[in-house]
């Protein structure tokens, strides 16, 4: 969505279609690093408390238009962008679960939805993977195999940060590391070891 195409003089009244597509462009910049967990909060109260068209532009004109973006992929009520290894859910809900190929580097941001990512029989680009986690006023569950070690320097504002201890096979010398980052405002992040699912004979 382009922000031009809300009129700067337009006392026409916004429809939630038209905050909903504003906020979109929030969190595909926030997932850029263009904003602040801090300053996406900020301006996603005032685009739902935005009464006209006009009122939205402010909010947007100095983001790039997201009009280049591939459609979202619909699942369920949930809004999932993908592109460049990010999932993006805007009040509706995201899932990576089974046999998956996690990239080197991701980013992941739920506004007023969640994610859940299983990585216990994802294929891994390597020893390392970096992953930044965005969330505000939404959730996040991450689970991940016994012998992962997840070293977490994300922050909490206003929100929390679950990140269970490192398992006796994770301290293991060539352990795989997910290198977890980002933010939670309103939000929580959960991670947690578990056993991979045993084979079906």
């Amino acid at each position: 969505m382009d922000p031009q195409d809300f009129n700067t003089n337009s006392q026409l009244r916004a429809s939630d279609a038209d905050r909903d597509r504003a906020a979109s462009v929030l969190s595909e910049a926030l997932a850029e690093g263009r904003l602040t967990p801090l300053e996406h909060s900020e301006r996603l109260d005032s685009i739902y408390a935005a009464k006209t068209q006009a009122e939205l532009v402010p909010l947007l004109q100095d983001l790039p238009a997201a009009s280049g973006s591939p459609a979202p992929v619909s699942t369920g009520t949930a809004q999932v962008a993908r592109r460049d290894g990010r999932i993006v859910a805007v009040f509706g809900g995201a899932s990576r679960k089974g046999t998956w190929q996690v990239p080197p580097s991701s980013t992941v941001v739920t506004v007023f939805g969640c994610a859940d990512i299983d990585m216990r029989e994802a294929i891994l680009p390597g020893q390392e993977i970096t992953m930044r986690a965005f969330s505000v006023f939404g959730g996040m569950s991450i689970t991940v195999p016994p012998e992962m070690r997840v070293v977490d320097s994300g922050v909490a504002i206003c929100g929390g940060r679950d990140v269970s201890g490192n398992s006796a096979e994770s301290e293991n010398p060539g352990a795989p590391v997910l290198r977890l980052r980002g933010a939670c405002v309103f939000g929580g992040i959960s991670v947690k070891h578990r056993p991979r699912k045993p084979e079906r004979s």
